[in-house]
């Protein structure tokens, strides 16, 4: 059975959804714990942003876990949507 490459930034992104999945947070809770808005999180998840080392280790961080386990992926199926318990600015103005 021959396996496709997969891009690595491709990769990042499907690992950061399981991990969301695992603790459980969504989108904007872990872009509002490291720092970083919620429009780049998404691009980083999709695989259209080339994250820096810097970036990376803000993620980790965010997810208060060691940046070994950010980049280990598991033999796991892909995971569902997660959920916000509280809610959550997306940056717009009440007038």
């Amino acid at each position: 059975m021959v396996t496709t490459p997969i891009d690595p930034r491709k990769a990042l992104g499907l690992r950061i959804r399981q991990l969301r999945a695992e603790y459980p947070l969504t989108q904007e809770e872990l872009a509002d714990r490291c720092g970083l808005f919620r429009t780049y999180m998404s691009r980083i998840e999709s695989g259209l942003a080339n994250p820096t080392l810097t970036v990376l280790h803000t993620l980790a961080k965010g997810l208060e876990i060691d940046i070994g386990s950010l980049l280990t992926m598991p033999e796991t199926k892909s995971t569902g949507r997660v959920r916000s318990t509280r809610p959550v600015s997306r940056g717009r103005v009440s007038r």
